[in-house]
């Protein structure tokens, strides 16, 4: 984005630790004064928010493909309208857990071949790429085990089962090398604290 701020988005399969090392990031950056706004999506404004609810609770196939992909591309409008850009323009550093990778992997790839789908309403009605993203990658079982653990309403994906995430994790890693100069990819299968130094090395240098 041509923009005063920084947009990072991070990505990654469910449970391999990207919403963790988003917090993370935003907590240092913060504690050396940087103004930073931590979102995440679906949500990140109060509509999207409510549109969150719709496609993370319930039924793993309530919706259609394409009902899902127009759902999510709302919520990121509105997100993007409410949250990212005003931000951005004022000089902060948005920190966003998912943003439209997300929805080139889960309903671009998933279910369905809907990913040229993806990109032509992506370019029509959102626009914007993050400045930096960083994939967490992880072995698909054990972060399928941890996300599992975590016992919330919003398992729908996480219900799809381990075909799902090893899927996804290929496609990811194939993102990653098609967007290959926005990318950064961390090795998530270590600890916490070596993910997130990891992690502030990628990011540090796009700060300077």
């Amino acid at each position: 984005m041509t923009a005063p701020g920084l947009f990072v988005s991070f990505e990654g399969i469910d449970g391999s630790g990207k919403s963790t090392q988003a917090r993370r990031l935003a907590e240092t950056l913060r504690s050396h004064r940087r103004e930073v706004v931590l979102t995440r999506e679906p949500g990140g404004s109060p509509g999207a928010e409510e549109i969150r609810a719709l496609v993370l609770q319930g039924d793993p196939d309530r919706w259609s493909a394409e009902t899902e992909l127009l759902l999510f591309t709302a919520a990121r409008r509105d997100h993007l309208e409410r949250t990212i850009r005003p931000a951005l323009e004022r000089g902060a550093v948005v920190i966003c857990d998912r943003f439209a990778d997300s929805t080139r992997m889960y309903q671009g790839l998933s279910r369905g071949d809907l990913r040229a789908v993806v990109d032509q309403l992506h370019a029509l009605v959102i626009g914007v790429e993050p400045d930096l993203t960083v994939l967490i990658d992880m072995d698909p079982a054990a972060a399928l085990t941890r996300a599992k653990a975590r016992n919330t309403a919003e398992e729908r994906f996480e219900d799809f089962g381990l075909p799902l995430q090893q899927k996804m994790r290929r496609g990811f890693l194939d993102l990653a090398a098609e967007f290959a100069p926005r990318f950064r990819v961390i090795d998530g299968n270590r600890d916490e604290e070596a993910v997130a130094a990891d992690v502030l090395a990628a990011v540090s240098p796009a700060l300077r």
